[in-house]
């Protein structure tokens, strides 16, 4: 393997660590934390992570990035965390993930209106195989649909690709690294889940050690470290091949569900599986050649276009 491929390929496993991670949060949240109590769990996730990561950074937003970051971490965070969550407790058998996994559909149409960039035949046909193996999956076990948490799901979807593609046009300020950038969104949408939380859902819920741990686990591992391996991906990936990781999230619960609750995996569900991972695979591959399709894709800490200049991803397909 020729090093840039290597760099690449290396670039993409690390950043597909934080949907596999993704992917743990609905167990822990069921098995782990007080029910009913979105905002608060949203709230646990993403301030102590935010406040982590600005203790370490140690660098704050500066001129427009004050309202970049506070748009960023309302979209990424402020409204993700709660419909998801939200979505998590209302739906059975897996239904927020496959709402989720229309996620690269939803970028590549944002893509097509914010950064110039039109979407392949290949490319459409590859989200949907994407979304259609991840619902194989994990429909089977769904029961009746609960209206407001399949609208917490489209909502948080939503927010999220929109969130990514915003990301991927505004980059991040010379000198600064994913990991401020991190830092800020998280505790921007965390002080935005805060108050919510306090007024929708009244005083803190008592907390054992099982929840305590549980809340550690998604501040750090599943917010801090992922979200950081995510908005540097976004950063040196196109927005197209970061979101088609996003079906690894789905398919890690799948698993989850098998090894740690037992639950069973029939034929139809492997079969989705492999045809998910099939589509996330294919969704990293881009074409060779130069032209607009082969157009280098720069990394966000390099010096930014002009206003007046068009952001050109690379296409996938």
């Amino acid at each position: 393997m020729r090093p840039l491929a290597a760099h690449r390929a290396t670039l993409t496993a690390l950043t597909a660590l934080a949907p596999v991670s993704w992917g743990t949060t609905y167990a822990v949240t069921t098995e782990f934390l007080p029910p009913d109590r979105p905002l608060f769990t949203g709230l646990m996730r993403a301030l102590p992570a935010g406040l982590l990561l600005l203790t370490l950074a140690r660098v704050s937003p500066r001129g427009a990035w004050w309202w970049k970051s506070a748009v960023l971490g309302a979209l990424n965070i402020g409204a993700f965390f709660p419909l998801l969550f939200l979505s998590a407790y209302r739906l059975p058998g897996g239904m927020a993930a496959v709402v989720g996994s229309v996620g690269p559909l939803f970028v590549v149409g944002l893509s097509a209106l914010l950064l110039g960039q039109r979407p392949s035949p290949r490319t459409l046909l590859t989200g949907i195989a994407a979304a259609f193996g991840v619902s194989l999956v994990v429909l089977q076990a769904a029961g009746a649909l609960d209206a407001l948490g399949v609208l917490a799901a489209l909502a948080s979807t939503a927010s999220m690709s929109t969130g990514t593609v915003l990301t991927k046009r505004w980059g991040r300020p010379e000198g600064v690294g994913p990991l401020a950038l991190t830092g800020w969104q998280l505790t921007a949408g965390g002080l935005l889940i805060a108050p919510l939380a306090v007024l929708v859902e009244g005083a803190p819920p008592a907390l054992d050690g099982r929840a305590v741990g549980g809340y550690l686990y998604l501040a750090l591992a599943n917010t801090a470290v992922a979200y950081w391996l995510w908005f540097r991906g976004i950063g040196r990936l196109t927005a197209t091949q970061v979101t088609f990781l996003g079906p690894l999230s789905p398919l890690t619960a799948a698993v989850v569900g098998w090894a740690a609750l037992g639950q069973a995996l029939t034929p139809v569900q492997l079969a989705g599986m492999a045809l998910a991972f099939g589509a996330t695979v294919a969704g990293q591959i881009g074409p060779r050649g130069k032209g607009p399709a082969g157009t280098r894709t720069f990394s966000s800490s390099e010096k930014p276009a002009p206003k007046d200049s068009k952001v050109t991803l690379v296409k996938v397909g």
